[in-house]
């Protein structure tokens, strides 16, 4: 990166001829400058126009320099720009205060333009550097929020691992797409992909809507949990509400859609072990019986319609409506009672 990228420089001076030269300068060098003739007003013009680096003097009259810097770096606004002092004080224990005080550089007056110049590039360019490596960071925990539950994402950032754990109370519900893959033949890629994006975004929305995560999909089946990692004494009953809005989601977008979808639903409650597999691709995944048994239930529903586990049944009280569908035969398992969730 070049110097003269057009980085916008506060010069702060009482003198006007100081204010004049170095203005100037950066002109010449292709800098952008603002000029503030007060402590009071450089405070001012940083929290508005948010400079890239501030040329400071120090012996002012009111605020000086060293005032004025004490209030840059208090204000959450004004604290990152980087300070140069410019001063005529040029024994060690200025320039010692004038560090400790938050500067990142002190140019002893009278000044070289060369000197400034060279000063300037060099903070302005580090401080380049510094929000690019602060936006690949943010981009970076923005990955892993978009990968993680928020509560995983935060510890496996603060510690570096996450401890499996055991949850003694989760809902798990799964659901899959009837048809799939008749319909997907018949679709280009670009509007495959698009339509099943279009899909699990309303899921997303939805299961945040009811303090609801998902898990991940996989291929057209789509994964999700409540009452972790995160503990919810009405796990089923959110699951359950979740579940009925993506199928309403679903219906009111057949009515206009080009494409028409149908999912068959399945949710069961019960205990589980969850934690992070891998150490390049991150997945939190969620182990045992009980997500068995989900997935049991989605493949013994019907086109639009959510079935549900006797445990989980029992878990909503009156306070959702189901029809009972009797025990009926579950691979892998003895039969299970099942439920319609109305």
């Amino acid at each position: 990166m070049s110097e003269n990228f057009g980085g916008l420089v506060l010069v702060v001076d009482d003198i006007e001829e100081n204010l004049k030269v170095l203005s100037e300068t950066l002109i010449q060098a292709g800098y952008r400058p603002l000029q503030a003739k007060s402590g009071e007003r450089a405070i001012e013009i940083a929290r508005k126009a948010q400079p890239d680096l501030i040329l400071l003097d120090i012996k002012m009259p009111g605020m000086d320099g060293f005032e004025t810097i004490r209030h840059l770096k208090a204000d959450a606004q004004t604290e990152p720009i980087p300070v140069i002092f410019i001063s005529a004080l040029n024994q060690i224990e200025d320039k010692v205060q004038g560090f400790t005080s938050g500067a990142v550089d002190y140019v002893s007056k009278p000044f070289q333009k060369e000197e400034v110049l060279a000063r300037v590039g060099t903070h302005l360019r580090l401080r380049q550097a510094l929000r690019a490596v602060e936006a690949e960071r943010q981009k970076s925990e923005g990955l892993l929020r978009a990968l993680l539950p928020e509560p995983v994402a935060a510890e496996l950032k603060e510690r570096g691992s996450c401890e499996p754990r055991s949850f003694p109370a989760v809902s798990i519900l799964f659901s899959d797409l009837v048809n799939f893959t008749s319909i997907a033949g018949r679709l280009e890629p670009r509007q495959l992909i698009s339509e099943l994006n279009d899909l699990v975004s309303a899921f997303d929305s939805i299961m945040e809507r009811h303090d609801c995560e998902r898990i991940k999909t996989i291929g057209d089946a789509y994964f999700a949990v409540c009452g972790m990692p995160e503990s919810n004494p009405d796990h089923a009953i959110k699951l359950v509400e979740a579940g009925r809005d993506m199928l309403r989601f679903l219906q009111e977008r057949n009515a206009s859609a080009a494409v028409s979808w149908e999912a068959r639903l399945g949710i069961h409650s019960g205990p589980v072990v969850a934690g992070i597999v891998g150490t390049k691709r991150y997945i939190y995944d969620v182990f045992g019986d009980s997500v068995n048994i989900a997935s049991r239930m989605e493949s013994s529903s019907l086109p639009m319609r959510l079935n549900i586990s006797g445990a989980t049944r029992a878990l909503l009280g009156d306070r959702i409506a189901c029809t009972a569908r009797g025990s009926l035969p579950v691979k892998g398992c003895e039969d299970l009672e099942m439920f319609w969730v109305d």
